[in-house]
């Protein structure tokens, strides 16, 4: 009788001890997460920054935020050699000026990719379509634009899925590239978003421009821009910025002039 309580007992305890170890690897948050063919899967939160260069020399991205980038094939910066430059816009909502965005985009015949939020979408439907009638891309920023780090995969699918459909729903138009909004991120994210079919897109280039109490600098936001020009340059810009749609045009026909060549994400050239 008393052996039969003892392997009661220590199958009890086997069971507690497999229940712990299982309990320990769903809760991890920071570290790996889950496994692929080429290792681990990092789930630690990164905030995309990068170090500029000088004399137009393509900035210093980080050799994390590059290793995750180009294994994953997402999008930062282009080719160093030719001198091609990918405009593209944050939309999370409107404040007026991508009216006139869209204009000098049209009269200088450049395209871009404008990356909305599911508010964006709800608020301005006229004007997404005209983006699309035009021939600029749509870019996914999330329905209600998420720490993609701190949600959980399903939490992504969900939000990233319900803008896909809606727009998709609206007016046909299949989005295939997503910004994570305010550029956080983590390998776990990266990956998971490409099995939804999504292509990461980063920057090379931004500057403070969606502070709204940082407008009436149109000089300091021309000098920031032209500046940093860089082959392969992937640049952000707010569409809420009043400066912006004030100094689009000049600057525009500046990198141009400078000898560089619009592109767009479709047209990547790593």
């Amino acid at each position: 009788m008393n052996k039969k309580y003892i392997r009661i007992a220590t199958n009890l305890f086997m069971l507690c001890l497999i229940f712990i170890f299982t309990f320990s690897i769903i809760t991890m948050e920071d570290e790996v997460v889950e496994t692929s063919s080429s290792g681990t899967i990092s789930d630690k939160k990164i905030e995309w920054g990068i170090k500029r260069g000088d004399n137009h020399e393509q900035p210093d991205l980080g050799s994390e935020n590059k290793r995750i980038i180009d294994e994953y094939n997402g999008i930062s910066i282009g080719n160093s050699e030719k001198p091609y430059v990918y405009l593209t816009f944050d939309c999370g909502y409107e404040a007026g000026y991508t009216e006139k965005i869209l204009e000098v985009l049209k009269q200088n015949e450049v395209k871009a990719t404008f990356f909305i939020t599911g508010h964006y979408l709800n608020s301005q439907p006229d004007l997404v379509k005209k983006m699309i009638d035009e021939g600029h891309i749509i870019g996914n920023h999330t329905a209600d634009h998420i720490c993609m780090p701190e949600s959980t995969n399903e939490e992504i699918k969900e939000d990233v899925m319900e803008l896909h459909t809606a727009l998709y729903d609206k007016f046909g138009y299949e989005m295939k590239y997503i910004r994570p909004p305010k550029g956080e991120y983590s390998e776990r994210t990266i990956a998971y978003t490409n099995t939804l079919g999504y292509t990461t897109v980063m920057w090379s280039f931004a500057y403070d421009d969606w502070d709204e109490d940082k407008q009436g600098r149109e000089e300091y936001g021309k000098q920031k821009i032209l500046d940093n020009v860089h082959n392969g340059e992937v640049i952000l810009l707010h569409s809420t910025s009043k400066d912006n749609s004030n100094i689009l045009d000049y600057c525009l026909k500046e990198i141009k002039n400078m000898g560089y060549e619009f592109k767009s994400l479709d047209e990547f050239a790593k």
